[in-house]
């Protein structure tokens, strides 16, 4: 992620810091438990656009199983940021650390 996108999220935390009625540690695990809830969102949508559930039919489509993907991860950063100011340090790192261990493996 480039400096502006990280930029948004700190944005989005901060104002959902300002309008949220929930502050404090209970503020940062709703945020937390958000992810739940848009995860249940891809699934969903998942279902739909597979046609899973023969009485709902075709009800979403990939394009919103893309964009519910979407919604999961900018909820999940904006969680990150919300619970330390190191978020973007932290994610970067993590993401060299899972590159590193899945892609440098021996043949």
């Amino acid at each position: 992620m480039d400096k502006n996108q990280w930029e948004t999220i700190g944005a989005l935390v901060e104002w959902l810091d300002k309008e949220s009625p929930v502050t404090g540690e209970m503020a940062k695990t709703m945020r937390v438990l958000k992810i739940g809830e848009e995860f249940g969102e891809v699934a969903e949508a998942l279902h739909g656009a597979m046609r899973a559930n023969p009485r709902k039919g075709s009800s979403h489509t990939w394009d919103d199983v893309h964009k519910e993907l979407c919604d999961v991860a900018i909820t999940s950063l904006i969680a990150l940021a919300s619970l330390t100011p190191d978020a973007q340090e932290l994610f970067d790192e993590r993401l060299q650390h899972i590159g590193e261990r899945s892609l440098t493996r021996p043949n």
